[in-house]
């Protein structure tokens, strides 16, 4: 499925998961179920590159469970 998440630049690791983001609830509503695991599956591999890629990245405190209780 793909080309080997290790193996994307910066920019087409960002790209495909723009990608899968963007046709998700589409999948979720008219794909079958295969196009839906595989959909599933994809963005399971890209965003866990992209985690290891970026270990530090940013943490919006709003997105965690004191920022939300403050709201």
């Amino acid at each position: 499925m793909g080309i080997d998440p290790k193996d994307l630049s910066e920019d087409d690791l960002f790209r495909e998961l723009r990608q899968l983001h963007a046709t998700r609830t589409e999948t979720l509503m008219h794909g079958s179920d295969e196009a839906l695991a595989n959909h599933t599956t994809r963005s399971e591999e890209l965003e866990q590159e992209y985690l290891r890629r970026n270990p530090e990245r940013n943490i919006d405190p709003e997105r965690l469970r004191e920022g939300a209780r403050r709201r």
